[in-house]
């Protein structure tokens, strides 16, 4: 694999690059930056690439220009020394590959990147943050840089909701050594968010910042209520969880020596932060409601609602109690329950209406798996309050057969079952069921998602039988192995020079020529893949073939002779040049029609483009001249790796019957136990949550009340979605 490259680039802070992509981070500005900060920032990113290779390293400190060593593998290979004069910068710059040897996967999710690159965006207020993905042939680029701070976190987090109130409430403070940054904003939702950050490091599971904010936040907001006399009028009993209806917040601290409770940090355990942090909400929260008494009356208002909701929710609680709905003794009709009375050991399987329900209640396995069916659609919890989601039968069935319990006496320790497998169609409905049992899971039983209860269950998209043999495959991928397998018996491919390929070698040849295709499928619909294809047969696809015009001219002619070999009698003609401005051009025109392809610069230089070229080799052994793939009496002309991958699959579709299964309810007891219920033959997704806003925010852009972020979504989604109606 070729690496030279243009790398990630980074200043501050450094991602690890993959190798082979091309891409930049930058940070800004630098000036402002104090010297032995910049030493030690520049030390510390040596030390964290240690475990790969630095390309390159530039420190600039006041008026010395200096080159850092180099590693490799942890391996210093040249000592820092000094270049020049520094001409005014300040800061670090560090080029570097992590190693294969020590990292298992060089791949780098632009997603990821993203969002930790946001944080510390809104966290460091004031500093832009320029992220480049240039491993396709069209670059995708991030600005970040946000000069509101916390603040401006709040209202990216909470910009698919409608607020309660113009703008979000801002509190700053500082004691003994421990700076505190928060911000509050209230919506007409239903559902809390509040992200905690300890120097820029975020903590899920929350921890004693996190304790301290809650606790003054309640302590305010049900004190105001009481003085201005709303709460008693209404006779209702705040909550902290009536105060947090609603409510985004981002509480961020810089502490000198915290305390965490693993190496993950996801909890604060610093004890002297929570006073800290309590005291100076209850101060900034009790100056701001005194002096926005409009603001505040919204909010107390907000707050009473909540606790009405509570309270009409706990009667209807109680009501159905005492009719024993809730009792665990009278589990719901529609259960079928297990035998098994261990949680550990029991699993249960939520299906798509009555009849999948009856095929898995016959097709399980009595012991340990339950079944609980669900008619239709249940209520979309993000847009529900708790009194309106109890009234709902098919959520109180799914709420009993738990066991848990739900709001305040929710408890997952007392779980039925550790394992809840959501089992649905594969169509639309039964997708849109899905996510909203998924819905109702985070925004309800969020813990038992954190704990590693809830599954998705994955049942074979096909079936396909040759003669009296059967066999289940999962998807696509499964699929194209299986016809591979059945197109490559007896199947000879003679190349030109006539030597032959068949058995294994056959197969490296058709993998590889799965793989071409796949990069190909992946490009830009502005580049012929026909045309890509055969350029990466010629081996042009690199942007050293800038460098060789006579070289680069020769290969247009030779890529344009092999697309007329393609092409039908009456669709030849094509013509190809080489210009160092633009690139390769190829052109023809069929039946008055013109039609012209471009390899440009922005595809010579992507990623894509090293992939293919990297099979150049054995692209120019194999595909020089037309090869034959002779299968018993039957001669298929191939021209490049696609044309072989079709001619193999097609072989393999011959003779095949092919059953695609859209619903559950199309297979047998039998059938259904052997591909989705039998636990030593299934597929399982275990759901995580990875990034908490990033859920909270596709959670109410889905399923929210506002239109337009969900036609957003959708139009910038929908040619890639796959969807059987």
């Amino acid at each position: 694999m070729s690496t030279d490259v243009s790398p990630w680039r980074t200043r501050y802070w450094s991602p690890l690059r993959g190798q082979g992509d091309q891409a930049r981070t930058t940070a800004k500005p630098l000036a402002d930056s104090d010297p032995h900060d910049l030493r030690a920032l520049s030390l510390l990113g040596l030390c964290c690439l240690a475990t790969g290779r630095v390309d390159q390293g530039e420190l600039f400190l006041s008026e010395v220009h200096g080159a850092d060593p180099g590693f490799r593998d942890g391996e210093a290979l040249t000592p820092l020394s000094v270049v020049g004069p520094a001409h005014g910068k300040r800061g670090t710059e560090v080029t570097f590959l992590p190693s294969p040897k020590t990292f298992t996967m060089t791949e780098f999710d632009f997603a990821t990147l993203e969002h930790r690159l946001r944080e510390l965006a809104f966290l460091n207020s004031g500093v832009l943050i320029v992220l480049s993905d240039m491993r396709h042939p069209v670059e995708k680029r991030e600005e970040l840089r946000y000069e509101g701070g916390v603040e401006a976190f709040v209202k990216y987090l909470d910009r698919n909701k409608t607020p309660l109130i113009p703008a979000p409430t801002m509190i700053k403070g500082e004691r003994e050594g421990i700076t505190v940054e928060c911000a509050l904003w209230w919506n007409d939702g239903y559902h809390e968010a509040v992200l905690c950050f300890t120097n820029t490091i975020a903590q899920r599971d929350g921890g004693t910042h996190l304790a301290g904010f809650r606790g003054a936040l309640t302590r305010q907001v049900t004190g105001y209520a009481e003085k201005t006399g709303v709460a008693q009028k209404e006779r209702v009993a705040l909550t902290g969880d009536d105060c947090r209806e609603g409510l985004t917040a981002v509480l961020s601290c810089k502490v000198p020596d915290p305390k965490f409770s693993s190496q993950t940090k996801d909890k604060l355990v610093s004890s002297e932060v929570r006073p800290v942090v309590e005291n100076i909400i209850n101060e900034g929260l009790q100056y701001w409601l005194e002096e926005h008494p409009a603001e505040a009356k919204v909010i107390v208002g907000k707050v009473v609602e909540a606790a009405a909701a509570r309270e009409a929710a706990r009667k209807a609680r109680e009501l159905t109690r005492k009719k024993g709905a809730f009792d665990v003794s009278s589990l719901p009709g529609k259960l079928a329950d297990c035998q098994e009375r261990d949680p550990s050991r029991s699993e249960l399987f939520i299906v798509e209406g009555d009849s999948a329900g009856g095929s898995a209640k016959q097709g399980r396995d009595r012991a340990f798996q339950a079944v609980l069916p669900l008619r239709g659609k249940i209520l979309n919890v993000e847009r529900a309050r708790m009194d309106k989601m109890l009234s709902s039968q098919e959520i109180g069935t799914l709420i009993t057969a738990l066991g848990t319990g739900i709001s305040e006496e929710f408890n997952p320790d007392k779980l039925r079952y550790h394992k809840i497998i959501i089992m649905t169609d594969a169509d639309v409905d039964g997708s849109h069921i899905r996510t909203l049992l998924l819905t109702f899971f985070y925004r309800q039983m969020r813990e038992l998602i954190d704990r590693g209860h809830l599954f998705i269950a994955q049942p074979p998209l096909y079936k396909v039988t040759r003669g009296k043999s059967e066999q289940y495959l999962k998807d696509e991928r499964a699929l194209e192995n299986h016809l591979i397998t059945g197109g490559l018996e007896e199947a000879v491919l003679r190349l030109f020079s006539g030597e032959h390929r068949a058995r294994e070698d056959l197969r490296q040849l058709v993998e590889q020529a799965r793989a071409i295709r796949n990069v190909l499928n992946g490009l830009h619909s502005r580049y012929n893949r026909q045309v890509v294809e055969q350029a990466a047969i010629a081996g042009v696809l690199t942007p050293d073939i800038f460098g060789d015009p006579p070289n680069a001219t020769e290969a247009a002619k030779y890529i344009a002779r092999r697309l007329d070999a393609l092409s039908e009698e009456i669709e030849r003609g094509w013509q190809g040049e080489f210009k160092e401005a633009d690139g390769f051009r190829f052109e023809r025109t069929v039946r008055g029609v013109r039609e012209i392809a471009i390899l440009d610069h922005a595809l010579l230089g992507s990623a894509d483009a090293r992939k293919l070229d990297e099979h150049a080799v054995t692209l120019q052994q194999i595909y020089p001249r037309p090869a034959t793939l002779r299968r018993k009496d039957e001669d298929t002309a191939i021209h490049g790796p696609v044309s072989l991958f079709e001619a193999v699959t097609d072989v393999g579709r011959k003779g095949l019957a092919l059953q695609r299964y859209k619903g559950l309810g199309e297979m047998n007891p039998g059938q259904l136990w052997e591909t989705t219920l039998d636990a030593n033959a299934r597929s399982l997704l275990q759901v995580n949550v990875k990034a908490i806003d990033e859920a909270d925010d596709i959670f109410t852009k889905l399923m929210g009340d506002i239109v337009e972020p969900r036609r957003e979504f959708i139009q910038e989604n929908a040619l890639a979605a796959s969807v059987d109606v």
